[in-house]
């Protein structure tokens, strides 16, 4: 997902990868090794998660990251005064980043936002990139079917991606869902083992040693986003490639792991520009 922007074809010439302590299979010196050998005059900086180096007021902050919750997926709420007890549950979070936050949904844009109000306006610049991981699920409205959807990136300034966002926003292979009806016929639950094994091979879990490698291809969308205004890629084998399922994830990021004849090209020819 991204927001609209003018494109120039112009990489970033500093970029700002921010971690994301909950997930410890998330290597971001591997990614930052990953974008030295795609575009070896970016200066990549690595920094420690994105609230807890930049945050100053966490009073303030816990609660318009509150503010950003959504409530209810169907239907494009007003933003909400956040309640009390959401507002203390995110201080927990920014208090104990190291904790994954499990069953909350954020707007994207809304959270977006928020992010970007805590960037000094020294880093305020449009050849800088900052990346943020993050393992909050943020989602956007599609007025098409009037729902929420989860996201994996929000491509903008700041762009984030969702570590726990890779895992729960792609859809699963059909025999996940098809035993999830059968028992639901019998108003049971499945036991998760068995819908794990359904489909052993075919989707990324938490604590996935994949997680990396399938993350390297976003952070590339989110430059090719700075660059030209196009994260995106229709060819099922680049790393670009706009995955709404688990295999097409896997597929592209880990199967694949290359970019496009096409967007190899385009990157080649901004790396020379870079260094013209």
């Amino acid at each position: 997902m991204s927001s609209s922007r003018k494109a120039d074809r112009t990489l970033p010439s500093v970029v700002y990868l921010y971690d994301e302590p909950s997930t410890p299979s998330l290597r971001i010196g591997e990614i930052e090794d990953f974008l030295k050998e795609k575009i070896p005059d970016l200066d990549v900086r690595m920094r420690k998660d994105f609230l807890s180096f930049h945050s100053r007021d966490l009073d303030k902050l816990a609660e318009k990251l509150a503010a950003t919750k959504v409530r209810g997926m169907e239907g494009l709420k007003e933003e909400a005064e956040p309640l009390y007890g959401e507002v203390q549950f995110e201080k927990r979070m920014l208090r104990e980043p190291h904790r994954r936050i499990m069953g909350m949904l954020y707007d994207g844009f809304r959270l977006q936002q928020a992010f970007r109000e805590l960037l000094p306006e020294k880093e305020l610049r449009t050849d800088f990139a900052h990346v943020v991981f993050t393992n909050r699920i943020f989602c956007t409205y599609e007025k098409g079917d009037a729902r929420y959807h989860a996201r994996v990136i929000m491509c903008g300034y700041p762009s984030l991606i969702s570590t726990s966002g890779l895992v729960e926003a792609p859809a699963k292979p059909k025999e996940f869902y098809v035993i999830k009806q059968k028992y639901a016929a019998v108003g049971a639950e499945p036991p998760v083992e068995e819908l794990k094994e359904s489909i052993k091979g075919r989707f990324i879990d938490h604590g996935d040693e994949n997680i990396t490698q399938a993350l390297k291809g976003y952070v590339l969308q989110s430059l090719f986003y700075h660059a030209t205004g196009e994260p995106f890629c229709k060819d099922r084998n680049c790393i670009l490639f706009n995955a709404h399922w688990q295999e097409e994830v896997i597929n592209a990021q880990i199967v694949s792991g290359r970019l496009c004849s096409v967007h190899g090209e385009m990157l080649r020819e901004m790396v020379g520009s870079q260094k013209g």
